[in-house]
């Protein structure tokens, strides 16, 4: 059954232009985030490496987004990670968080500067404690696209991403990656997980700094 309106330009009226007080699960992680015990599980040509690092996200709301009638709260992110070994960057990734309050929807759209991009979702309550997203290689609704290299080398062929709202005002996340790995066998799961502790407050959108509402 088509879950979509016949007419599917229309936006909708009256629009809240407060993004913070409509993010429904996704406002625990507005704000910026640092976290110091991170731990990375990659594939190396002699075997597993553990890796562990320094994490530093940003997220700041964006103004509502309409789709015709379909509308959307969000924040737009970027993460910086440092090895605790190294000085220079371990990664680097942007994207959006973005909730639909009609439907429960909720995505993660990522891209990192070694040729991938992604665009996982999932459902979740307004009042949720946690949040699932995923997508899955070859997916056109919620799927994964790299470069020729990594299809070669690295495939990844799903991304899943947990993220867990603690009581003590941080946040956990578990990101499970599955790749097929060139010389390997089987598939290997590449992990992450870290806890961030946020240290600063988010910025109004700025559709509502302009209304003089913020």
């Amino acid at each position: 059954m088509n879950p979509f309106p016949d007419d599917i330009y229309t936006e909708q009226e009256d629009v809240d232009p407060d993004t913070l007080a409509n993010l429904g699960p996704l406002r625990p992680l507005a704000g910026v985030w640092e976290g110091r015990k991170g731990v990375d599980i990659n594939p190396k040509a002699e075997g597993p490496e553990r890796r562990e690092y320094i994490e530093r996200i940003d997220m700041q709301p964006i103004d509502p987004q309409a789709n015709g009638p379909q509308l959307f709260y969000g924040l737009r992110y970027h993460i910086h990670i440092l090895a605790t070994d190294e000085d220079n960057t371990f990664h680097d990734q942007v994207g959006y968080w973005l909730w639909e309050p009609a439907t429960g929807l909720v995505m993660q759209s990522l891209t990192i500067p070694r040729g991938q991009t992604a665009l996982a979702g999932g459902r979740a309550a307004a009042d949720g404690k946690s949040l699932v997203v995923s997508a899955e290689r070859g997916g056109t609704e919620y799927g994964i696209c790299s470069t020729a290299f990594l299809e070669y080398a690295f495939r990844t062929d799903s991304y899943r991403l947990e993220v867990t709202f603690n009581d003590d005002g941080t946040w956990s996340y578990l990101s499970d990656t599955m790749l097929t790995v060139r010389g390997l066998e089987a598939p290997f799961r590449h992990r992450d997980r870290n806890t961030l502790t946020k240290v600063a407050e988010p910025e109004p959108n700025p559709l509502l700094k302009k209304l003089g509402k913020a």
